[in-house]
C-alpha cells in the first residue's frame, strides 16, 4: 500500500526534529566516549541520548560517521595548538608545551585519547586534519633540534609511543592518582632534551598509588 505523502506544510517539523534528534545524539555520543572511550556500545549512546538505536543510526550510520562529527572540534584544538607551538620563540618551549598539552588532552577525554592512537580511514575529514597536525608536527621537531635542546635521535614515531604509554598510565590511576601522567610526562621529556632537565611534578602518594595498582589488577589486566 502507498504510504501517504508528507504534507508540505510539516516538513520544516520533521526538518527540526532530526536536527534536535543529531544534536542529541552528538552529545550524548561526547558524554560516553568520554567515559568510555570509542568502542563504547552505540545502543548506550542512543539510550543516552534518549532515542531509539534506529534513529542513531539514520543520523551517523556509521560509527566512524559518529566519531567524525562528534571530534571534529577537537581535532582542529589538536591542530591548534601545534601551530601555538610553531609560534613560542622558543622552539623547545613550544615542543615540551605541545606534548604536555596533548596529554591533558589525552586525561580529559577517554576518547580523544583512543583517536590519538588509531587511524579512522573512513572519518576523512578527521583524518585529513591529523595529517596537517602531522606536517607541522615534523616542523617542530626539526625547530626543536636545531635550537639543541632535543636530542638528534628522537623520531616522530616516538610521540605516538609516548601516547600509547601515557593512554596506559591513564587506564591504571585515574580513580585513584589522575595526575601520575603528569610525572611520567615529566620523565619522558628530559629523556627527550639534550640538557637542562626541567623539575618533575610530584609522586602519586603511596595510598593513592596502591589503588590504582589494586583497580588495575583487580581489572584483569595483570596476572596474579
Amino acid at each position: 500500500m502507498t504510504q501517504p505523502a508528507v504534507p508540505e506544510e510539516a516538513q520544516p517539523s520533521l526538518r527540526t526534529d532530526a536536527e534536535r534528534n543529531r544534536s542529541l545524539l552528538a552529545t550524548a555520543a561526547r558524554q560516553v566516549f568520554a567515559e568510555q572511550g570509542l568502542d563504547a556500545p552505540m545502543a548506550v549512546i542512543a539510550r543516552r541520548a534518549g532515542v531509539g538505536i534506529a534513529t542513531l543510526y539514520r543520523r551517523f550510520p556509521t560509527r566512524e560517521d559518529l566519531i567524525g562529527a562528534v571530534f571534529a572540534d577537537r581535532m582542529d584544538t589538536y591542530v591548534d595548538l601545534i601551530d601555538e607551538a610553531l609560534a613560542d620563540p622558543d622552539p623547545w618551549h613550544g615542543f615540551r608545551t605541545y606534548i604536555e598539552q596533548i596529554c591533558a588532552m589525552q586525561a580529559a577525554d577517554r576518547g580523544f585519547a583512543d583517536l590519538l592512537t588509531m587511524t579512522l580511514p573512513m572519518a576523512k575529514g578527521l583524518e585529513v586534519r591529523r595529517a596537517e597536525a602531522y606536517e607541522r608536527w615534523l616542523e617542530l621537531i626539526a625547530r626543536a633540534k636545531e635550537s639543541g635542546r632535543l636530542r638528534s635521535d628522537f623520531s616522530p614515531q616516538d610521540l605516538p609511543v609516548l601516547l600509547i604509554a601515557n593512554a596506559g598510565v591513564l587506564a591504571a590511576t585515574v580513580d585513584a592518582a589522575p595526575d601520575t601522567w603528569r610525572r611520567q610526562v615529566a620523565y619522558l621529556l628530559q629523556a627527550f632534551a639534550v640538557q637542562g632537565p626541567d623539575p618533575l611534578p610530584p609522586a602519586p602518594a603511596p595510598r593513592d598509588l596502591f589503588r590504582a595498582m589494586r583497580r588495575f589488577t583487580d581489572r584483569g589486566d595483570v596476572n596474579p
